[in-house]
């Protein structure tokens, strides 16, 4: 069987800043990226027309990326600081993205849950489309991805 595969690519998006901070090193403070993706599309048939994807459709993704990425703070859930960035937030020093996990991988996992589990849905085909792997780039030396077998859970 014929498996069909498209990429879609966004360059650049933010800055964002994020920190890890489970992180011994540098990493723990506050630093920030534009931010690329990846986006690797699957289906094992065309549609109308002979597309896996319909790249104009994606322009709502686009915006989501945009609207959790650029000009944002990205802080994880179980941050033990996220109060005080809470309250930056409501003293107008900035605006959060509250994510499980920060970090590019992270990042990658919550997009590729997102994408499958509520984009293609609404906006594309998800009983013939799989997003099946996010990449999440920093900079032109530091990338991470997620990749899922279709298994979701």
């Amino acid at each position: 069987m014929i498996r069909y595969c498209s990429t879609k690519e966004y360059h650049e998006i933010g800055p964002v800043a994020y920190r890890q901070w489970r992180a011994d090193s540098h990493c723990r403070l506050w630093h920030g990226y534009a931010l690329s993706f990846k986006f690797y599309f699957e289906a094992y048939t065309l549609d109308a027309r002979n597309w896996v994807m319909d790249y104009g459709g994606l322009r709502p993704l686009k915006g989501l990326l945009e609207d959790w990425f650029d000009h944002k703070m990205l802080v994880a859930e179980d941050d033990p600081e996220l109060e005080f960035h809470k309250e930056a937030e409501r003293r107008g020093l900035c605006k959060l993205t509250i994510v499980e996990r920060t970090g590019c991988e992270g990042i990658a996992d919550f997009i590729l849950r997102y994408v499958n589990e509520q984009f293609l849905p609404l906006y594309g085909d998800a009983q013939r489309v799989l997003c099946r792997k996010v990449e999440v780039r920093e900079t032109r030396s530091n990338m991470a991805y997620a990749e899922t077998d279709g298994n979701l859970e």
